[in-house]
């Protein structure tokens, strides 16, 4: 049976975060034993081929034209033996690349939605944030009041109602501290691939091309317009 995590509420953000990362580093453990494997496929085939090579020329001048063909279809042989596993070690590389990515835009959708319902709720309980909803609601409250001394009043206010309402949690606070926005932006690896017709990394829904010549390969819904996935193999 499969892993199963809850969807982060205000009140089990912090466990479920650290339970994706738990469940991130299990899931990749394995990994580096198939590399090794494939790297030891890999070495003992190009060691098969030198070995062939070294005897063919030591040999090849007192063989038969039968017998060097046959030699020779053995070290081509274990050449395509040579280019499969490299083959498979390219596909495994992709494949954790594309687990890890998705893996990584999870979270960060999690987080983001995570920080708007913690925001919901801290401004339901008459807490003044200082973005959206929060200022409109602060100068409303001004207009009502008085202007005078509000503004600085407002935001010495602000930490002692945040550490009543989560008894002072470090976590709260530094979550509070992160748009959005800037999560979905995180800067990314310059060694990144890029795709698309806008040059940009992998984020988001994705759309691969079927030409197998295809030099972008891959295409973000909104870069090509579309909203949902197009139905068909």
């Amino acid at each position: 049976m499969g892993h199963v995590l809850l969807k982060p509420g205000l009140e089990n953000f912090e466990h479920y975060f650290t339970m994706q990362c738990v469940l991130l580093a299990k899931l990749y453990e394995p990994l580096p034993c198939f590399i090794l494997y494939s790297r030891a496929k890999f070495a003992y085939k190009k060691a098969e081929i030198d070995i062939l090579a070294a005897e063919y020329i030591s040999t090849v001048k007192t063989l038969s034209s039968d017998q060097r063909v046959e030699h020779l279809q053995k070290i081509q042989s274990a050449y395509n033996k040579c280019k499969e596993y490299s083959d498979d070690k390219v596909q495994l590389a992709m494949q954790t690349y594309e687990m890890v990515d998705k893996h990584i835009r999870r979270l960060d959708a999690d987080l983001a939605r995570f920080e708007a319902d913690l925001k919901d709720k801290l401004e339901g309980s008459d807490f003044e944030g200082s973005g959206g909803r929060g200022l409109k609601k602060g100068r409303g409250q001004k207009e009502k009041r008085g202007s005078r001394g509000r503004g600085r009043r407002t935001s010495e206010d602000d930490t002692p109602k945040k550490k009543k309402h989560k008894g002072g949690s470090e976590f709260t606070d530094t979550i509070l501290s992160v748009h959005p926005s800037d999560v979905l932006d995180m800067p990314v690896d310059p060694n990144e691939p890029t795709y698309c017709l806008c040059h940009q990394v992998s984020y988001g829904e994705m759309i691969g091309c079927d030409n197998p010549d295809c030099p972008i390969e891959w295409f973000h819904f909104a870069c090509v317009d579309l909203t949902t996935k197009p139905k068909g193999k």
